[in-house]
């Protein structure tokens, strides 16, 4: 059983186990001592968000690295899929993203990368775990000239900016066009701006003024109604929203309709099959990716191969089969020739590439999706029962299931960052979906905290 590590590292409340000091002292020792294997002079790379609580965690984390005679190489605030860039860049040995994404500030967490700039896989989460429960660390304690410091990089921001306008095609611009872009008081808030102003847009930028206790209230892309109430304002072209370690990305067309990461992946992943560029001709998506995106990639000439939820399983998915583009219906986008993670940013410049090039709109393009309705239901518990021991739930799954006679699909899942159960039902008719998907929540009464 796992103790600390979750489906996307580690998160909770800061200041709260495990999201404590004395904890992010011990994960990074641990973090330090399974990459330290080389007699060499070591180092991690330490980025954060805008949260008040990744100051405290940050010191905490390089101390412990420190403390097992590794350097600490922090840069501030930058998206996680910067931080992953960052590693790479840099030869570190690992990187730290200190952030909850999503969450309100009051969380927090923390994202550990290889030197590769991927995110660790299951075996090194748990020896992570195995070394801080054991205690097999405890003693090892280098001194005098052993002992790892801390200092910090100045230009990781800058670096990132130029990385990110090197994916936009080189014979393209965003001359002419006006972006509402919503930085959700977050990782992305300096960096986001500059990237889009720079490869020629007209940047209305939002939520870009943190101030510890702002990052993802009632903005961002969790709360698309802020950029969708701008792009109609400001009459933008486009409207971009970011969460708060800008991983993720949600998008607003023209009109102020709101596309989720399926539609991004629907008219980027076609329009890649077209140039031949879409490797094996196959999009990775998750079981929450809505049906219709199926027949979409078929009729291009391509297939979609699908995982559990959590963009790290794409991403497995995606290195076991060589593929280069995958993503989740919540706006995780990964593109494998630029970058290790998914990157809010890069899947905005990839759409916004594929409107440059033919010269369309975005609600045009939309429309080689139509999606089936879809309803989600969360509901808070107070413990993970497997739902294969839940003889109530299980008969309500099975009912809905019938009723849907082969012309859609429920998907019961418990979420791996926080204590809810999440119920998905997908069909033709809106009304017999909200119906079932009503049903199978009632069938966890007992259980609701």
């Amino acid at each position: 059983m796992r103790k600390l590590f979750g489906t996307d590292g580690i998160r909770g409340i800061a200041n709260v186990h495990p999201l404590t000091s004395e904890m992010m002292i011990l994960v990074g020792r641990a973090t330090a001592y399974i990459f330290k294997n080389q007699n060499r002079r070591h180092k991690i790379v330490i980025g954060k968000d805008t949260r008040l609580s990744g100051y405290m965690l940050e010191q905490a984390m390089a101390s412990g690295i420190c403390s097992m005679g590794v350097d600490a190489i922090l840069i501030g605030p930058l998206p996680t899929p910067g931080v992953a860039f960052i590693t790479t860049a840099m030869r570190a040995d690992a990187g730290i993203m200190i952030s909850a994404s999503h969450n309100p500030y009051h969380d927090n967490g923390i994202k550990i990368f290889a030197g590769d700039g991927f995110k660790l896989p299951d075996e090194a989460e748990l020896r992570i775990e195995e070394l801080i429960y054991s205690g097999k660390i405890d003693s090892l304690r280098p001194t005098m000239t052993e002992v790892g410091k801390a200092f910090r990089v100045d230009d990781a921001q800058g670096r990132y900016i130029e990385f990110c306008k090197g994916v936009f095609p080189k014979d393209l611009t965003l001359d002419g066009l006006k972006i509402a872009l919503d930085c959700a008081n977050g990782a992305a808030y300096k960096v986001a701006p500059i990237i889009f102003a720079e490869l020629g847009a007209e940047v209305i930028p939002i939520s870009v003024a943190p101030n510890g206790e702002n990052i993802n209230k009632n903005c961002g892309a969790l709360y698309p109604d802020l950029i969708i109430k701008t792009v109609k304002k400001v009459k933008a072209d486009i409207g971009i929203a970011l969460d708060g370690d800008a991983d993720r990305v949600t998008i607003v067309d023209e009109n102020g309709t709101y596309l989720d990461g399926d539609y991004i992946m629907a008219i980027v992943g076609t329009d890649m099959l077209d140039e031949n560029r879409l490797v094996k001709k196959t999009l990775v998506t998750t079981v929450m990716s809505n049906f219709a995106l199926e027949p979409v990639l078929k009729a291009a000439g391509g297939k979609i191969v699908r995982t559990q939820v959590g963009d790290r399983y794409v991403v497995k998915k995606m290195m076991e089969k060589g593929y280069n583009f995958g993503g989740e219906q919540s706006g995780h986008l990964i593109f494998m020739d630029h970058a290790t993670t998914g990157d809010g940013i890069i899947g905005a410049l990839k759409l916004l590439a594929v409107m440059q090039k033919k010269g369309k709109k975005l609600s045009e393009l939309a429309t080689v999706l139509e999606k089936y309705p879809q309803t989600l239901v969360n509901l808070k518990v107070k413990n993970k029962t497997p739902i294969e021991e839940m003889d109530q739930v299980k008969k309500a799954i099975r009912k809905a299931e019938g009723r849907l006679t082969g012309k859609g699909r429920i998907l019961v899942r418990y979420s791996g960052t926080e204590p809810l159960v999440r119920i998905m039902v997908e069909g033709q008719k809106e009304k017999l979906i909200k119906q079932l998907a009503r049903e199978v929540a009632d069938s966890f009464k007992g259980m609701l905290a």
